[in-house]
């Protein structure tokens, strides 16, 4: 089979790897799109994973074959299935902190989603596969994961219950209208519906889409304040979710929540940045500055039936299909801003195209 391997320096090259073969409990899929994802861009730029290594944990695929014990799947099926799966019973898991969980760091596809076959280690096909149902396609299938992590945020950013008369008056801002943003407008849209959410970016064109999806307010960076005044009714907002990961960004934004709000960090800072704000911005306001990280199996699941229902469809998201061997054609398109989410597919090998 082929796969991308990391070959150094920001680079990565389409090689020929040996076809696994599943052990017992065990399940080899053949890739049918696998995304491209913010924390693959931060690991090629900042050259923090070994020589080849695959990378893609955003994976639909179709399963060719299984190891011995596999009762529940069958050729040919359709599945989701992410890369991270924890223990469910260490005293973080019980916590709920699951997905900062030692098992959860362990990357169950191997040898990443980048590749033309896709081996799931026994743990993600015990807990974690989902059979896709025929009415939801892989465009959307394959948002699981990164909507997951989006949904946990949207948790724990303490947002009035929809139930409530004031939820109809919530109001949230999202900084940033790349592919993580917008999937947060979508995500907050599937679960409250009359809420008010203002988003900022410099790029016009990024702001044209947010507007297209539904946005309530789009607006450049130094006219978000404005926006937000007149949105909140003048309170500032229940919940800021920042998908930059720019200091200078986010202390700007701080202030622009309520008293008693959320301000939600996710999103990877380049190394060593320092957020430097006034302590008594929080302290005096009873606001809450919180970090998020990845998803949960349970939040797997709840993201996958808003899939499944058609509550949440973030396929106008997907501005790119490409083949495995334009892996570094992808890369530039996502860094330069020129792409949202792009999704890589196996392609055709040269037989496939009646080569000789």
């Amino acid at each position: 089979m082929r796969a991308v391997r990391y070959v150094g320096r920001g680079r990565s090259r389409l090689e020929e790897m040996p076809l696994p073969e599943p052990a017992e409990g065990e399940v080899l899929l053949r890739l049918r799109c696998c995304g491209l994802c913010g924390t693959d861009l931060f690991k090629l730029d900042n050259d923090v994973i070994p020589k080849g290594t695959v990378l893609g944990h955003e994976l639909v695929g179709s399963v060719a074959a299984l190891g011995p014990g596999v009762i529940d799947l069958e050729p040919g099926q359709r599945v989701v299935v992410p890369h991270h799966v924890a223990c469910g019973e260490c005293p973080l898991c019980r916590r709920g902190s699951d997905t900062l969980c030692s098992t959860f760091r362990e990357n169950l596809l191997v040898p990443g989603g980048f590749s033309e076959f896709v081996l799931v280690r026994r743990r993600a096909v015990e807990r974690a596969v989902r059979v896709l149902p025929a009415s939801l396609p892989d465009a959307a299938a394959v948002f699981m994961e990164p909507a997951a992590c989006v949904l946990r945020g949207i948790d724990r950013a303490g947002l009035p219950d929809v139930e409530t008369p004031s939820a109809a008056a919530t109001t949230a801002i999202v900084l940033g209208c790349g592919s993580m943003g917008l999937l947060h407008l979508l995500v907050l849209r599937a679960l409250q519906p009359q809420i008010r959410v203002a988003m900022s970016d410099p790029i016009p064109q990024r702001r044209q889409l947010a507007e297209a999806l539904g946005a309530d307010s789009v607006s450049a960076p130094e006219t978000l304040a404005d926006a937000v005044e007149h949105l909140s009714e003048g309170i500032g907002a229940d919940a800021i979710f920042d998908t930059v990961g720019r200091p200078s960004v986010t202390e700007k934004a701080l202030p622009l929540s309520r008293e008693g709000g959320s301000l939600i960090l996710f999103a990877h800072a380049e190394p060593g940045e320092r957020l430097v704000l006034e302590l008594n911005q929080i302290f005096q306001h009873e606001r809450r500055l919180i970090g998020t990280y990845s998803g949960s199996l349970d939040e797997q699941r709840r993201v996958f039936a808003l899939l499944s229902s058609g509550r949440l469809d973030p396929t106008p998201l997907v501005s790119h299909r490409l083949p495995l061997q334009n892996f570094q054609r992808a890369v530039e398109l996502a860094s330069q801003q020129k792409a949202l989410k792009i999704l890589l597919t196996p392609g055709e090998r040269e037989a496939d195209r009646g080569a000789p």
